[in-house]
């Protein structure tokens, strides 16, 4: 089986597109903002809606530098460090559990995003369904092995990542217990400019790895999304915020709530115009079948007793009297069994059957 079984859902090729609203660190830190950012999923249509499970000094250096995009939102290190931004936004044990409760009472999953052992062993004991592991860690074999032992279901993006990096990843979560995985194509720049999506890698990672895959969206715009489900991602991931123009390091790269809401309607609309593969009449097309095909008529008049030929049958719309244009050659071993006249539909009762 290539992707996961949940108990209530199976996330894999053929199944509904799992989507993953990221709220991830908008909250800004308040609970009351993270509660928001759950109805806002909920409202908008997604499967989970997912956070970020860490602790600073678990993860990052006190003098380590910003990445320029957090310099861009938050401002330089002179001004807030990487590692003061990131105390600002950590959720504690009580913060998850009400999250938990919260989606819960909502009807939508509650994922997270652990990024240190501490958060894996936290998210393990608030039981969830399905680890998603971050492209910061997606070269960290150690970590991933860590959090495959505990033998759930993983998903992994893999910005910044090189193919072969990537195999050795799927190889040690697989080594370490893990056989229901979804990798995800992404591109870690934010936002990603659409001309480095490389959505076609996401193919490439199935193939390659024997994988479910998916995409983890950072290009503006829905023009991504609509590819990757076309694609074939049975996991879409895509940032929101409560608004773009709050405080934080990816607010401005995420969707607002009437954004989400038409994102997942436009992947809901994509993934039913692929339908099922199967090469049928649809039912839309029934009448247009009949009045818009051609059907066997006479070209000219036709005696009684002359051989059907070219130059006396042809093809025209007759709203769907008559044989159709496959049955062309063969009359031409029949003649007609009563005169003819030009435009008749050809039908059986004009056919002399024992005519060689």
């Amino acid at each position: 089986m290539l992707g996961i079984q949940l108990p209530d859902r199976r996330i894999m090729r053929g199944e509904p597109v799992f989507v993953i609203a990221e709220a991830g660190v908008n909250h800004n830190g308040d609970l009351g903002m993270a509660k928001e950012l759950v109805d806002v999923a909920v409202e908008a249509g997604a499967d989970a809606v997912k956070f970020q499970s860490f602790r600073a000094d678990n993860i990052i250096l006190r003098n380590a530098p910003k990445a320029q995009y957090h310099i861009e939102t938050t401002g330089a290190d002179g001004h807030q460090s990487w590692y003061a931004l990131l105390m600002t936004q950590e959720l504690d044990r009580t913060m998850h559990e009400k999250l938990i409760a919260h989606c819960r009472d909502r009807g939508i999953m509650f994922l997270s995003t652990p990024y240190d052992e501490e958060s894996v062993d936290l998210l393990q004991d608030l039981d969830i369904p399905l680890y998603k592991v971050a492209s910061t860690d997606a070269n960290n074999l150690p970590f991933l092995e860590y959090i495959a032992r505990k033998g759930r279901p993983m998903i992994l993006s893999t910005a910044m990542s090189e193919l072969e990096e990537v195999r050795c990843s799927v190889d040690a979560i697989r080594k370490a217990g893990v056989d229901e995985l979804v990798v995800l194509q992404c591109t870690g720049s934010y936002p990603a400019p659409p001309d480095q999506a490389n959505l076609k890698a996401m193919l490439t990672l199935g193939e390659a790895c024997s994988v479910a895959v998916g995409y983890s969206d950072h290009v503006s715009g829905f023009n991504a999304a609509i590819a990757a489900v076309a694609l074939g991602a049975c996991v879409y991931e895509k940032h929101f915020t409560l608004d773009r123009t709050l405080p934080g390091p990816d607010h401005r790269i995420s969707l607002e709530p009437n954004e989400l809401k038409a994102l997942v309607a436009v992947i809901r609309k994509t993934e039913s115009m692929l339908g099922d593969g199967i090469k049928r009449v649809m039912p839309c097309e029934e009448e247009n079948r009949l009045k818009l095909r051609k059907y066997i008529t006479a070209r000219a008049h036709i005696a009684a007793g002359e051989k059907f030929s070219p130059e006396n049958l042809t093809t025209k719309r007759t709203g769907g009297v008559g044989f159709e244009p496959k049955h062309f050659t063969h009359l031409m071993h029949y003649k007609a069994a009563k005169p003819i006249q030009a435009d008749q539909v050809i039908t059986d009762d004009l056919i002399e059957r024992r005519s060689k």
